[in-house]
């Protein structure tokens, strides 16, 4: 008779947890995905993210937190609205950027020997 070996279970941290969860949600890839790079099983991280949900995984709960009063909620819309347009301004920016890169050279020839 063979027996086969007997496997250790592998005791995760919590910060392992939290950064799967976290690399998970950040990341945009799928559960399986991510699950495959950790070497984990899909199910352990579903697990985790439901056992880190009320706890900020990943800065998403803090973040859907809803304002207490009438000026917080206008703060935040304030700087929800500076951070649009700051992006706005960088986007402009990268695509200024990337139609300056994109023109070819004045005395480029494309091929041509006359």
């Amino acid at each position: 008779m063979s027996q086969t070996p007997v496997r250790k279970r592998r005791i995760f941290d919590e910060t392992f947890k939290r950064e799967a969860v976290n690399h998970w949600l950040c990341s945009g890839k799928s559960a399986v995905t991510v699950a495959a790079e950790l070497g984990v099983h899909v199910n352990r991280l579903y697990l985790w993210k439901r056992q880190y949900e009320g706890a900020d995984a990943g800065g998403r709960a803090s973040a859907a937190a809803k304002p207490a009063t009438l000026a917080q909620a206008q703060a935040q819309l304030e700087g929800a609205h500076r951070e649009i347009r700051h992006l706005k301004e960088q986007r402009d920016i990268l695509k200024k950027t990337l139609g300056i890169l994109s023109e070819p050279p004045a005395n480029v020839t494309n091929g041509s020997t006359r």
